[in-house]
């Protein structure tokens, strides 16, 4: 006992990391990152939908060159009447004209910006749930992921401790097989089993650095065995909060479908612009300007949009669709959260269930190696008992492991936030 918690306490010293490390690092890791950036994206598509409230200012210039000599500007005509008498007098008409000036436009009114602005602002919500959420699953994995480091420690322990027994044993048979006392068979079924153990803790040794590269991969931080671990308190059940991003996105479909019927409400825009035009006369050849400017007011209104009633029918799918998902993951959610919360009441009897039957092993193999070096049990029978210690042990490093696991779950169902949950 006093050599497994040695180990414990050296690979915390070695690692020198806490839980709370690894969920700093994952904040700032690319994954949860790319999560960041699907927030901003939602952000700009928001911001992007109300711009469309602003109006737009365009500058422009040209360069025209026409087959005929053409107007600069359009002209009434009392204006043009005193030009045709008198032709020293420049005409605005040119076959290479320049422009110069600029446009604008605002909508007054558009019903359908309104609600897109509104669709906008959920799936702004929605992102940002599925980001919360998705940060959560995350660090469940962590914690179960170093859970499952701390099972295979201590198994490796466990057999550390099972080697050093058979090492031993090992040491009197030989004695006994060089006396004649014992047949020579027997090393070979201890020997044996020193090779299943350097077997099993090399198996070991391959899951711990998979588990170790997962944690890496998600977190920047390379561990060098587990991290001790503290549950704070235990997970709060609500109306499943996990379900939000669905929720949201519901919400978002609504507003998409109102939006689209919203099109085909008439519209009201206002517009406007100054044009700056210089050429060569064509009746003289000076050079003269002209200025040319207007603004208005336009109305729009759809009488026949068959794509647009498409449109609507699609959103309406769209909808169904994700009104059937949010169903689904419910009813998935209710199942899980069912079985997860009677598993956790099984592992705490299979972990009290398996302390008294480690103590009681223990007890047995203690009395059983007695028997053995008096001959009174064969080498095959003792071994079985030193593997019934091992196998009692990894039952509960792996209940507790399990455990863990089923408890990360939960919070992931109900949304809580870990961090407030271990330490």
């Amino acid at each position: 006992m006093l050599k497994i918690i040695c180990l414990i306490g050296f690979t915390t010293l070695v690692n020198a990391y806490t839980i709370s490390n690894l969920f700093d690092g994952l904040k700032e890791h690319s994954q949860t990152k790319i999560d960041k950036i699907m927030v901003k994206v939602a952000d700009i598509s928001r911001e992007q939908t109300i711009s469309k409230l602003y109006p737009s200012v365009d500058l422009f210039a040209s360069y025209n060159h026409y087959t005929m000599d053409t107007s600069m500007v359009p002209i009434s005509p009392n204006v043009s009447a005193p030009m045709i008498k008198d032709q020293t007098i420049a005409q605005p008409f040119s076959k290479n004209i320049y422009r110069y000036g600029a446009s604008f436009s605002m909508p007054i009114y558009i019903k359908s910006i309104y609600t897109y602005t509104q669709k906008a602002k959920a799936m702004q919500q929605s992102a940002k749930s599925k980001q919360k959420l998705n940060l959560i699953k995350n660090e469940a994995i962590i914690i179960g992921s170093n859970a499952t480091l701390e099972y295979l420690k201590r198994l490796s322990v466990s057999l550390d401790t099972k080697l050093n027994s058979l090492l031993e044993t090992k040491k009197t048979l030989k004695i006994k097989v060089d006396n004649g006392r014992s047949p020579a068979y027997s090393l070979y079924q201890i020997d044996d089993a020193l090779n299943q153990i350097n077997i099993s803790k090399n198996n070991i040794l391959l899951q711990q650095n998979n588990i170790i590269n997962i944690i890496e991969s998600m977190t920047g931080v390379r561990l060098k065995g587990f991290l001790k671990m503290q549950q704070l308190r235990g997970y709060t059940t609500n109306d499943f909060k996990s379900l939000d991003p669905l929720k949201k996105k519901i919400k978002a479909n609504l507003y998409d479908i109102q939006a689209q019927k919203d099109k085909l409400y008439p519209s009201v825009k206002t517009f406007g612009s100054y044009t700056f035009s210089d050429a060569k006369a064509y009746n003289n050849g000076d050079n003269i300007g002209e200025e040319y400017g207007n603004v208005g007011v336009s109305i729009t209104i759809p009488l026949f949009q068959p794509t647009q009633y498409k449109q609507i029918e699609k959103s309406k799918v769209e909808l169904l669709s994700t009104q059937t998902e949010l169903q689904k993951t419910k009813d998935e959610l209710v199942a899980k959260s069912n079985m997860l919360k009677k598993s956790l009441t099984i592992y705490d009897s299979t972990i009290k269930l398996s302390k008294e039957s480690i103590q009681n092993k223990l007890k047995i193999l203690k009395i059983e190696k007695i028997n053995y070096n008096s001959g009174r049990i064969s080498t095959q029978d003792y071994l079985r008992y030193e593997d019934d210690v091992v196998e009692a042990k990894a039952n509960l490093y792996q209940a507790k492991a399990k455990k863990w696991q089923a408890l990360m779950e939960l919070a992931v169902v109900y949304a809580n936030n870990i961090e407030e949950l271990v330490r």
